[in-house]
């Protein structure tokens, strides 16, 4: 009876062996647009499949800090998949209410090194099972010049003066 117990052990073990984690760096952080309920970030990441199978995305979580505010959180089911022995891009939209983002310009910070905090998990089927790759990494972001303040408030200056 202990013989029959020991061989799904054994089996599982050796699957194991021939599993290799993949790889997920962080790309890039960045402000993609602005609309009526906010901003929209996109949260860059490469993942790196080094199994000869393909293995693929269920799907996310994150939470993601922007100069120590907790700015952002959710969670959704995508599919992606990883071919093997490939690097495959992955974005990931994060959306910031207004009150968020005044939050954030109260503290002034230096709109070419935004510093950000990024919490996250991947949810990966994999041959043997579903494994969560976490992502815990911090970083700096800039706002485009065509996203600042100063340049809104100019462009918005410019159609007042039209309109007249």
């Amino acid at each position: 009876m202990k013989r029959l117990l020991l061989v799904p052990l054994i089996l599982l073990a050796g699957c194991s062996l021939f599993v290799k984690n993949p790889e997920v760096t962080v790309k890039d952080v960045s402000l993609v647009g602005l609309d009526s309920a906010g901003a929209t970030l996109e949260v860059g990441l490469d993942v790196t499949n080094p199994n000869p199978y393909q293995i693929s995305l269920q799907g996310y979580s994150y939470v993601l800090q922007v100069t120590s505010l907790p700015l952002a959180s959710g969670a959704a089911r995508q599919t992606v998949v990883f071919a093997s022995d490939k690097t495959t891009n992955v974005r990931i939209p994060v959306k910031i209410a207004y009150g968020d983002l005044l939050e954030i310009l109260k503290s002034r910070p230096d709109p070419d090194r935004i510093p950000y905090r990024l919490h996250a998990g991947l949810d990966v089927n994999l041959p043997v099972g579903g494994m969560m790759l976490p992502i815990d990494t911090n970083g700096t972001f800039a706002i485009p010049l065509k996203y600042r303040p100063a340049t809104l408030l100019q462009q918005f200056s410019d159609f007042l003066g039209r309109v007249r």
